[in-house]
């Protein structure tokens, strides 16, 4: 007997209250001399925020290298892991305590890894938030290979406290997925 693939599973409002756990959001502790905040909303098509969204990143230390150090789920305030959860609030914002990544070869732009969940998708959706301003990011295989009236969609805006990186699930503002990680 052959078994035919079937979809992902909806992801529902019902994860706010089985995934998060305390400090998940933050990848870095307070104080941390070279802390940055990554934060956003996140929009449906229409435009309105989505209040139940959880949101993943993955990133490279400061140095580039990538963390292969446990303790993600159990922070001890000290090991930077390279991994965050965050939810959304009831206006659609999300936030993470972490620090600038940097680049991970030669000509490649420094970028945080996005998964992003929200109910009625059915499977989770991938993209990259690139650190702004950086002078590899016209040379970026991936950034290079999307459409130059787009580009904008995946590279986050400095702020005072570090960026801002809105995403978009449709619509016009619509932010680029991709379809699998390019590690």
């Amino acid at each position: 007997m052959s078994l035919a693939p079937t979809p992902g599973q909806t992801v529902g409002p019902f994860f706010h209250y089985a995934l998060p756990y305390p400090g998940d959001n933050e990848l870095v502790p307070s104080g941390r001399l070279n802390r940055i905040r990554l934060h956003g909303n996140v929009f449906d098509g229409n435009g309105m925020p989505i209040p139940d969204a959880l949101i993943e990143i993955r990133q490279a230390g400061t140095d580039g290298s990538i963390s292969t150090a446990p303790g993600s789920l159990r922070r001890d305030g000290f090991t930077f892991t390279g991994w965050g959860r965050a939810k959304t609030d009831r206006v659609g914002h999300y936030s993470f305590s972490t620090v600038t990544p940097g680049a991970t070869r030669p000509g490649e732009a420094p970028f945080f890894a996005v998964c992003v969940f929200a109910r009625g998708l059915l499977d989770r959706l991938l993209t990259r938030a690139y650190v702004p301003g950086h002078q590899t990011l016209d040379d970026d295989a991936v950034l290079s290979g999307v459409d130059a009236g787009r580009r904008a969609t995946l590279i986050a805006v400095p702020d005072r406290d570090g960026y801002r990186f809105d995403i978009h699930l449709q619509g016009d503002s619509e932010t680029v997925f991709l379809q699998h990680w390019k590690s």
